[in-house]
């Protein structure tokens, strides 16, 4: 009898990471799923094919550990999501340096540990999927995302880049990049980081840009639509990098890599026009 492949997912608590993680269970997988506070009552699976483990993507030694029970636990890790992250909306110029460094802490350089320290194992295997989840924004950045946007757009070079490195060695690197999925509440991780963040003159363009946005150029993400191409990234047997999740993030992409960059900045200009100049 096939043995059930192993999946490991930083941020499993909530949102898309959760999501993930019962979506894989539900298929038979065995599941790692990692977060700060371990529950394991948030997912629904027989004990033998779910570890819930604590897990700080900034911390290299809660990693090793992560990592070092759950290959004891199932035998080896086959893919590893990287879904932990926080998002900040703010205007860049009063957002304090040590926001800033936090954001990059875990949503750039907690995706380095974590495939610094899966790397080897993988290596030695000959073979693994790394799956790096970034966001559209790392496609085409929106206003006052610009901290968030750079965290994602730095994921986006550092993935593709290793992903030549890799081929040597029998590992897949994947990009799920998901749309703007407001069933996920994208400041509710960000906590007391967003408050005084967007004064005048950005708070009344805040407002109006939020506004604007009840007008979406098209459907928003779901979360099934993240989850779908999570799972898509860690089956698909080629070598496709990235996996845009959600209509928004597929209708940017298209804008971004398929036209000049003169219209795609037309477009986006046009899209916050309004609230500009409102």
């Amino acid at each position: 009898m096939t043995q059930p492949q192993t999946v490991l997912i930083t941020g499993a608590s909530s949102g898309f990471g959760k999501g993930t993680a019962q979506s894989f269970l539900d298929r038979g997988w065995n599941v790692i799923a990692s977060m700060r506070k371990p529950d394991a009552r948030l997912f629904k699976s027989t004990p033998d094919r779910l570890l819930v483990l604590p897990l700080d993507v900034t911390s290299p030694e809660s990693i090793g550990n992560a990592l070092e029970q759950g290959i004891r636990t199932f035998g080896g890790i086959d893919v590893v999501v990287n879904n932990a992250g926080i998002g900040l909306l703010s205007a860049f110029e009063v957002t304090p340096e040590h926001i800033l460094r936090e954001v990059f802490e875990t949503n750039t350089f907690g995706v380095m540990n974590v495939c610094r320290a899966v790397i080897p194992h993988m290596r030695d295997r000959g073979q693994g999927t790394i799956i790096n989840v970034t966001s559209s924004a790392g496609i085409a950045p929106m206003p006052l995302v610009a901290v968030y946007a750079a965290s994602k757009c730095a994921v986006e070079g550092f993935t593709e880049s290793l992903s030549y490195e890799m081929e040597l060695v029998g590992i897949r690197m994947r990009l799920v990049e998901p749309g703007l999925a407001p069933s996920t509440n994208f400041g509710a991780n960000s906590g007391p980081r967003l408050q005084g963040l967007t004064p005048p003159p950005y708070g009344e363009f805040a407002q109006a840009y939020l506004h604007r946005m009840q007008n979406y150029p098209t459907h928003y993400s779901t979360e099934k639509d993240i989850v779908e191409a999570v799972f898509a990234a860690a089956t698909d047997p080629g070598d496709r990098l990235r996996y845009p999740a959600g209509p928004d993030t597929k209708l940017f992409a298209g804008l971004r890599w398929t036209t000049s960059e003169e219209n795609y900045l037309a477009e986006m200009r046009n899209m916050f026009r309004p609230a500009l100049t409102s």
